[in-house]
């Protein structure tokens, strides 16, 4: 059953278009996310959703009910911001059963809802204390507790991890992921932040100037990026982008980039790769061979620029075709700059793109 639909969906700004024609479709108990770099329009989409701004075309529904025109408060949903956005003077139990008492929910009602989401989110220990008093993350579970007392179908976070440091946002992805698995409930998620988009993601949107370039589950969206723009996102380091021409000989297919021909033969290619095309080869660090027996695989040598230690592996910059890419090898594997490294590849894993399009061929 689909629990949230958006249809033809448009929002201007005068004569400035942030959305175009959007469609999107979430199914109930979907972990979406909107994944994208500053002002591509994926928290203006969150916030037309939750009603927090009027659409200038197109339809909104939440579980079959048309909701384009509704107030936030009436559409069945649960937001948590970027800002933590609590009430300074009050406690974080009193920040958790506000919106409650001022819908008038029983007394009752509200101190089983509030128990029970201070349980899921292991804060009893902090009810009597004010957002002072608290870290930031601390602060941040009490803004998702503030969501999940309203017990609704459909949550929305806009970035909500995004003003934590590097460990608080790895543990409280996880506490997201493991809240989603309990609850089983809608989430649809806003952020510009990859990892945190294919660890918690059943499906990524990528966006890109209010346009939703591939939607897809993390692994697509990984290893058959839609377009070039999809491909340079995702991944870090980014994929190493190669431009080239197509080459046919003795019934093979190479990708020719100024003296280094890569044989794709092997690229499982959606499209008939035609000799003189312009093409962009996409590799990705992670699936390049570095002195390792590859049967079956040309070999091309490389020399080290710089070598980036990285703890449970190891990052090569190499010079291949006159230009740089990058190689994930193993830890423990070390080579000094100036040294020459023999470079193998598995096309079969690659990407091909028409460099006039963008498109993946």
């Amino acid at each position: 059953m689909t629990s949230v639909s958006v249809r033809d969906l448009s929002l201007n700004f005068g004569a400035v278009t942030v959305l175009d024609r959007l469609n999107l479709d979430i199914d109930h108990g979907e972990f979406l996310v909107l994944l994208g770099s500053s002002g591509c329009g994926k928290s203006t989409l969150l916030n037309c959703i939750a009603g927090l701004l009027d659409v200038s075309d197109g339809q909104i529904f939440i579980k079959d009910r048309n909701v384009t025109w509704e107030e936030p408060k009436d559409r069945g949903i649960g937001m948590v911001f970027q800002s933590y956005a609590l009430y300074p003077q009050m406690s974080v139990e009193k920040n958790l059963s506000f919106g409650l008492q001022v819908a008038k929910i029983p007394q009752a009602e509200i101190d089983k809802r509030v128990k029970r989401a201070s349980e899921i989110l292991q804060i009893q220990p902090l009810l009597k204390r004010k957002p002072s008093e608290l870290s930031g993350g601390q602060r941040q579970r009490v803004a998702i507790g503030r969501a999940l007392v309203r017990d609704v179908d459909v949550f929305l976070f806009d970035e909500p991890l995004s003003n934590l440091d590097a460990k608080l946002r790895s543990e409280l992805r996880v506490e997201i992921k493991r809240l989603h698995q309990s609850l089983k409930n809608t989430m649809i998620y806003v952020t510009h932040d990859q990892i945190e988009a294919l660890t918690l993601a059943d499906r990524i949107a990528v966006m890109k100037s209010g346009v939703i370039q591939q939607l897809a589950d993390p692994m697509t969206i990984y290893n058959a990026p839609e377009n070039l723009f999809v491909a340079g996102f995702i991944g870090s380091p980014s994929m190493n982008f190669f431009r080239g021409e197509v080459e046919a000989k003795d019934s093979r297919s190479f990708v020719r980039v100024n003296d280094v021909a890569f044989d794709v033969t092997s690229y499982p290619a959606r499209t008939r790769l035609h000799p003189g095309q312009k093409v962009v080869l996409g590799l990705r660090p992670e699936h390049v061979k570095v002195d390792e027996a590859t049967e079956g695989h040309e070999v091309h040598p490389a020399t080290v620029d710089i070598e980036e230690p990285m703890g449970a592996d190891n990052l090569l910059w190499l010079r291949l075709a006159g230009q740089s890419m990058s190689v994930r090898i193993a830890g423990q594997r070390r080579y000094p700059p100036g040294s020459t490294v023999r470079l193998s590849f598995d096309m079969a894993v690659a990407s091909i793109f028409d460099a006039a399009s963008e498109n993946r061929l």
